[in-house]
C-alpha cells in the first residue's frame, strides 16, 4: 500500500465518524491548549521579570569582598571581637586576574567618614569612593559629559549626584533650586571626624569634576569617584594612621568578565579562594530557575488533561475495531496483511491526536492574545497607581512550544492506539468475517 493511499484511507475512515472523532479530539484540544497556554504564561512571566530586572546592573561584573573563615586571628572585627579575614591585597588581585575569562580586576574603597560637598550656595552629599584605575571605562560605564580619565585632584560623578544638592538657605514655601550642572565645577569638600574626646574636627579640600557618568541604574549613579591615592590620603587623616594595603587590602574588588556565560563559574572560583563574590547574574539565574520550575508545573497540569484524552482515544479505537471486525476480515481476505491493518488503525489514532493538537494550538494562541490585552491593561493601571513600571508582556508563545505540543499530541494519539491496532492486526481473517 502506497503512503498517499494510506493517508487517503485514514482520512476517509475518520470522515465516516465525524461526531465520534470530534468528541474524542475535544479532550486532546483541551489538553493541548492547556499545556501551550500555561507554559506560554510561564514564559511571559519570566520575560517580564527579566525585563524588570534589566536595570539591576552590569551582568558581567562580580563584586568581591574579603572572606571570613575559621582559623588564626588576622584582623579584628568591627565590634572589637576577633575575626579571620582573607584580605583583598595585591596578591589577591593577581590571583583573581589569572582566572580564565577575567578581563579586569579593579580595587575600590570608600571614604571612612562623612563629607559635606558644596558648589556655590548649594550643599549636598554622596558616596565618595576611590577607584584603582585611571580609566573608568573599565567599569563598563560611559560619560554623559566630559571624560572618564581620573588624575590627582579630580573626580567623576554619577548621573544622580546633582540631585542630592539643595540650598540650605531656602525659606519655607520658596521653590527649591534646580540641580546644578556639576561638569567642570570645583567641589568644595569638607571632611568631618571626631576626636576621642568627642571634639569635631574638619578638613577642607577641593576636587574638579572632569566627567559626569551616563545613567547606569546601579551604584555608580550615586557615587563620586576619585583616584585611590587621594582617598588613601583622606582615610589616613580620618584614622590617624597610614593606609597599609598589603596588610588590610581593599574594601572591594570589581571583577570584569568577558562573557555573561562565564560569570558564575568565575564567581565560584573566587569563592573557592576564600573570598566572598556576588554578581547580578546570580540573581538573574535564580529568577530564571524559579520560572523554569513554574513552567514545568504549568505544563504538568495540562499534561494531566492530555493523559485523560489519551485514554479517550484508546477507548474510541477499541470501539471502532469491534464495529469494524468484519471490515478487517474483508481487508485481509483481499490481500491486506497485518502490517497494513496496523498502519491504518495507528494512522487513525495519530490523526485524532494531530487534529486535536492542531485545534488546541489555535485555541491557545487566540486565548493568549485575549489574555495579553486584558492582563496588560489591568497591570498598566496598577503600575500607574503604584508608580512602578508596567509589564511589557503577559503571555509569550515561543515557536518551539506549539510545534512541540502538536508533535506530542500526535505521538500521544499514536501510542494510545497501539494496543487496539495490534488487536486488529492479529485478528484471524475467518474469525473476523464470521463476527456479528
Amino acid at each position: 500500500m502506497k503512503f498517499f493511499d494510506l493517508l487517503t484511507l485514514i482520512w476517509s475512515n475518520l470522515s465516516r465518524r465525524k461526531g465520534r472523532v470530534a468528541l474524542t479530539a475535544i479532550g486532546v484540544i483541551i489538553g493541548t491548549a492547556a499545556v501551550v497556554l500555561l507554559v506560554s504564561l510561564g514564559v511571559g512571566l519570566q520575560q517580564n521579570a527579566e525585563s524588570q530586572l534589566g536595570g539591576i546592573g552590569d551582568l558581567t561584573r562580580i563584586m568581591v569582598y574579603p572572606g571570613y573563615s575559621e582559623g588564626p586571628v588576622i584582623s579584628t572585627g568591627p565590634g572589637g571581637g576577633p575575626s579571620t579575614t582573607t584580605p583583598l591585597n595585591q596578591a589577591a588581585i593577581d590571583s583573581i586576574a589569572a582566572i580564565p575569562g577575567v578581563t579586569a580586576v579593579i580595587p575600590q574603597d570608600y571614604l571612612q567618614t562623612w563629607a559635606i560637598i558644596r558648589v556655590g550656595r548649594l550643599e549636598g552629599g554622596s558616596q565618595i569612593m576611590g577607584i584603582g584605575t585611571e580609566d573608568l571605562s573599565q567599569l563598563g560605564v560611559t560619560a554623559d559629559q566630559g571624560e572618564l580619565l581620573l588624575s590627582r585632584g579630580t573626580v567623576i560623578v554619577g548621573s544622580q549626584v546633582a540631585n542630592s544638592f539643595y540650598d540650605p538657605r531656602t525659606r519655607p514655601g520658596q521653590e527649591p533650586p534646580p540641580p546644578p550642572d556639576l561638569y567642570d565645577q570645583t567641589l568644595n569638600i569638607e571632611l568631618v571626624k571626631y576626636a576621642e574626646d568627642g571634639t569635631e574636627i574638619r578638613k577642607k579640600t577641593r576636587a574638579r569634576v572632569v566627567g559626569v557618568l551616563a545613567e547606569f541604574k546601579d551604584e555608580p549613579d550615586w557615587s563620586i569617584y576619585m583616584p585611590m591615592s587621594d582617598l588613601d590620603g583622606y582615610n589616613a587623616w580620618v584614622t590617624g594612621q597610614r593606609v597599609d594595603r598589603d596588610k588590610n587590602g581593599y574594601n572591594t574588588l570589581i571583577v570584569k568578565v568577558g562573557s555573561v556565560d562565564e560569570v558564575l563559574d568565575v564567581a565560584d572560583q573566587i569563592t573557592a579562594m576564600g573570598f566572598q563574590a556576588w554578581s547580578p547574574q546570580s540573581f538573574v539565574e535564580g529568577i530564571s530557575s524559579f520560572y523554569l520550575v513554574l513552567q514545568m508545573a504549568f505544563g504538568s497540569m495540562g499534561a494531566i488533561a492530555l493523559l485523560v484524552a489519551a485514554i479517550g482515544i484508546a477507548n474510541t479505537m477499541t470501539m471502532a475495531i469491534l464495529e469494524r471486525t468484519r471490515e478487517i476480515g474483508l481487508m485481509k481476505a483481499v490481500g491486506a496483511n497485518n502490517r497494513h491493518v496496523l498502519a491504518i488503525f495507528l494512522g487513525e489514532a495519530a490523526g485524532i491526536g494531530f487534529l486535536g493538537g492542531l485545534g488546541g494550538v489555535l485555541i491557545s494562541w487566540g486565548l493568549g492574545q485575549v489574555l495579553n490585552v486584558l492582563v496588560l491593561s489591568y497591570m498598566a493601571g496598577q503600575a500607574v497607581e503604584t508608580g512602578g513600571l508596567p509589564p511589557t508582556v503577559a503571555v509569550v508563545t515561543p515557536v518551539w512550544l506549539p510545534l512541540s505540543a502538536l508533535i506530542f499530541a500526535t505521538l500521544m494519539g499514536l501510542v494510545s492506539g497501539l494496543y487496539p491496532a495490534l488487536n486488529a492486526a492479529t485478528l484471524a481473517p475467518m474469525t473476523a468475517l464470521k463476527y456479528e
